[in-house]
């Protein structure tokens, strides 16, 4: 499956009917709140490991933070489709961004732009 597969595919169980919304819009709103809480959610799961299961990654826990980004790729998924910007595309241009940081030897530090 390509990212753009999964793209089309996640757009039809999205509640707000699937079409471009405005960023304003509650639609909009409801993904990007979403797509922070998943996010949260993803990081929860990690703690709890970390905190009660001595960093021990159980194939069940595996399985939960399995799940847990795949409702971060949901999000962000219907996000983009919301915007008319391609899955693929957005992974792309972020491959791109990061092997010219890789070539540039700036792929750690802070800023957007460096």
């Amino acid at each position: 499956m390509t990212f753009d597969e999964y793209q089309k595919q996640a757009i039809t169980t999205d509640t707000f009917g699937g079409k471009p919304q405005p960023i304003t819009s509650m639609a909009f709103i409801s993904k990007l709140l979403g797509l922070v809480g998943e996010a949260g959610e993803v990081a929860d799961k990690f703690k709890k490991v970390y905190r009660d299961d001595e960093s021990e990654l159980t194939p069940e826990k595996l399985e939960l933070m399995k799940k847990e980004l795949g409702d971060v790729l949901w999000y962000i998924s219907v996000m983009g489709s919301y915007l008319g910007l391609s899955l693929e595309d957005i992974a792309q241009l972020n491959l791109d961004k990061l092997s010219d940081r890789k070539a540039r030897g700036v792929l750690k530090g802070s800023g957007d732009n460096r």
